[in-house]
Parts: C-alpha cells; structure tokens; sequence
C-alpha cells in the first residue's frame, strides 16, 4: 500500500466538514488535523485553534506536526499566499499559489485573461475612477452586472435592473468602501441569461480530473426569492448538463484556461472551480473560483467514488491519473440550514438538537458549517449552520433522504428552503 499521510485540512466550514469526511474514508488517511475546524469536524479529525487566516501559525503548525498534505479550504488564505508559504519549507500543498489564485481574487484580471485567450465569456469594461464607471452605465442597457474587483465574501455581486440601481452599487464600492480595498476598482458585465452550473476540477498545473458537475442555489427562500447568500443548497448531476455540453466545457473553457495559466507563467494547482452560465449562443463562464465551492462540494464528494486522498496527493505532486468512473451514488441533494435573519444580522449560540439521529437515518450526512462544542451541546456559530446531504438512486430519492434529515433536527430560528433540487425534476 501506498504511504499514509498525515493531512491538514484548512478551513472552518461546510465544504471543509466534506473534505474531512471524505479523506477520512481514505486508508491512507493516518491522521486528520483541521484549523480551526468546527463540531461538527471534531468528530473525525484534530481540531486545533489557529485561524485560517493566521498563515504563519499555520506554516509553523505544518512543519512542526511534520503534515504530508495540506489541503487549503478558504479563498482567503489562498489569495494572501498560505500554498506559496508552505511550498518554501518544502511543504506539499494542494491549493494554487497566490499568483494563481488570482483567478479568484481579481475578477478584472480573470476577466482579461478570459478575453485574452478567447474563452467564451461576457462582454465587461473595468473602472479604477468612479466618475468614469457612473456615466458608462448610463449608456448601457439594464440589467447590468457590477462587481467589486476583490474578494467580497461573496456579497461584492449587484445585478442592476436600473442605471440608477447599478450608479448606487458603484458608489457603495468605490466611494462607500463597502467592501474595502475589495471594491476600489468594479468590473461592468453584460447580464447573461439561462441556468448556471458549476464545474469543479482537480488539477495538476496540466491535467484536470473533472468532479460531478452540481448547481447552486443562491437565493434565500424558495423559487430563488429574496437576497443572495452564500447558498443554500446544491445538487448533484445536472440533467441540463449533457454529455456532449459537459465535453464542449472541457474542452473550450477549462482546458483552455489551465493552459492559459501556464503561458501566463502561473501554474494552477488545486481544485478549479467554473461556474458557467448555459446562454442561447452555448456555455460562458461567469466566474472562476480557486477552491472547492459550499454548498457544492457537500453534494459532490459523497458521488466520487475515487480515493480524495489519491487524488489531491497526486495533484499536488504533478501526476493526477486520468480521471476514471467508479461506483457512487447517482445523485446526491445538500440543503442548507441557516439561522434565522441570514443572510442579515442573526442571533447565534442556539442549541441543536437532533443531529445524532439525522446522522444516523440512511443515505444522509449531516455536514457542519457555522457550528460551536459548548458544555451544554453543540450550539449554532454562523450564518449557514449545517449541509444535510441525502444520496439516492434519483434526485427525487436523495431529495427525500436529505429533506428526511433536515425533518430531524431543530434550533430556534433555523431556516431552509424546501425546494432544493426541484430544478431537476
């Protein structure tokens, strides 16, 4: 058998929860560290109190513990040079440099990039001034897409129906500093329409292995109403997605853009994700992300029948093997549950009951995002809560298992959408 690793996993959330879940099913997994990790993550793994953005703790952490494998959740640490750092003590890291996270942490860059190298994308026009982006938007046609150049928590996206609305969300970035040094320049995006779709794929800085595809639900109440969030909820195949369309992805926007990273001299090394748009003119991307995405992620590791632990092990070395079918579930639904005033102010530190008979009704797994150990139980700790996913034959059979899980746990407050996967059908 191959050597078992000692791996960290860097992060707090619900994606992170599913990494650990799904390394520890590896028998090359030897042992599990996660920082800061959560509750829910404390029952397979070694928690250990450092921030994931505290990056020299973590490197310290790393060489000390004499980690094989660290595996980096978040964009932020990413985007602050967490992989670079580890890479200079002769580290192995999975989770791209910070030149390469640029992708994600410059959406005006990953913009040119795209343009650059003729990857179907939307029209766009960047702006450093404000004057100059609030008189270009009143000669274009709403709606109209602004976005704060950096990294914004996912909040930094307006899709304008009016001149004025988009003029307001300019000013909130660039004279408000609503999103700090994150929103000094915009990007101005044509709105494209049709369903989105995310594609997540390994990589090894030349080959991709791609994962199940999964959509996203970024609204907050049912039928993709009110504000957008985090998400709050995922599912996992697409039907939209077609072979034949899951190939022309491939093959005209992913490839390209790792073969685009490596001419631009910025390897890219980790999890790519694309989320894409299918318009009437064929598949565009509306973003990259340089890690694994939440919820999604919570939906497709429990479909990858392959070892995680193989896999990230291989990439980080330069040597993913071509990407193989094994048995897995067919489907696979995550829904959200969220504490009551998300994605606005919420009261934190609520008890949650009924997580031990969740995690024990079949086909589900009970994934832990904002959650806290207290000496009277596990208490809620953020916005989104828990991803509890059910697997099934069918997407109708795993959005009962995981709606079945949901039925089994309460907290004052808690808050779910009741259609995710509905789409599908």
């Amino acid at each position: 058998m191959r050597s078992r690793l000692r791996i960290l996993v860097v992060g707090s959330g619900g994606r992170e929860h599913a990494l650990v879940w799904k390394l520890a099913q590896s028998p090359r997994a030897a042992q599990i560290f996660c920082a800061p990790g959560n509750a829910g993550m404390a029952q397979q793994a070694t928690c250990v109190p450092i921030s994931a953005s505290d990056l020299s703790a973590l490197a310290d952490f790393a060489e000390k513990e004499r980690i094989d494998l660290t595996v980096i959740g978040p964009e932020l640490p990413l985007a602050q040079g967490l992989t670079d750092l580890l890479q200079s003590k002769g580290l192995r890291v999975f989770g791209p440099s910070r030149a390469a996270a640029l992708l994600e942490s410059s959406k005006i860059w990953c913009k040119e990039i795209l343009a650059r190298y003729d990857i179907p994308s939307g029209c766009f026009a960047s702006f450093d001034h404000p004057q100059e982006a609030l008189s270009y938007v009143e000669m274009q046609t709403p709606p109209i897409v602004v976005k704060a150049d950096g990294l914004a928590a996912g909040k930094g996206v307006t899709i304008a129906q009016s001149a004025e609305e988009a003029q307001s969300a300019i000013r909130e970035a660039m004279i408000h500093g609503a999103f700090g040094d994150s929103g000094k320049s915009v990007l101005i995006e044509e709105y494209l329409e049709g369903p989105e779709i995310s594609m997540m794929a390994l990589c090894d800085g030349e080959r991709l292995y791609p994962l199940p595809p999964s959509q996203d639900h970024k609204r907050i109440c049912d039928n993709d109403e009110g504000p957008n969030t985090g998400g709050m909820g995922a599912y996992s195949p697409v039907p939209i997605l077609t072979e034949r369309l899951r190939q022309e992805a491939m093959e005209t926007i992913l490839e390209p853009t790792v073969r685009a990273m490596q001419a631009e001299g910025r390897p890219y090394v980790g999890c790519l994700y694309a989320g894409l748009i299918l318009t009437e003119s064929g598949l565009k991307v509306l973003e990259f992300n340089c890690r694994f995405g939440d919820p999604e992620t919570q939906a497709v590791l429990p479909r990858l029948g392959a070892d995680l632990v193989d896999l990230l092990d291989a990439a980080a070395q330069g040597a993913l093997p071509e990407a193989e079918e094994k048995a897995a579930p067919d489907a696979a639904v995550c829904v959200v549950m969220a504490s009551g005033g998300y994605p606005g102010e919420y009261a934190s530190g609520k008890l949650i009951d009924g997580l031990e008979d969740a995690a024990n009704t079949p086909n589900v797994a009970v994934f832990h995002a904002g959650t806290k150990q207290t000496d009277e139980g596990i208490v809620t700790a953020g916005g989104r809560v828990l991803g509890v996913t059910g697997t099934g034959d069918t997407i109708a059979g795993a959005i009962a298992a995981a709606y079945e899980g949901v039925s089994k746990i309460r907290f004052e407050g808690a808050h779910w959408r009741t259609d995710i996967g509905r789409k599908a059908l």
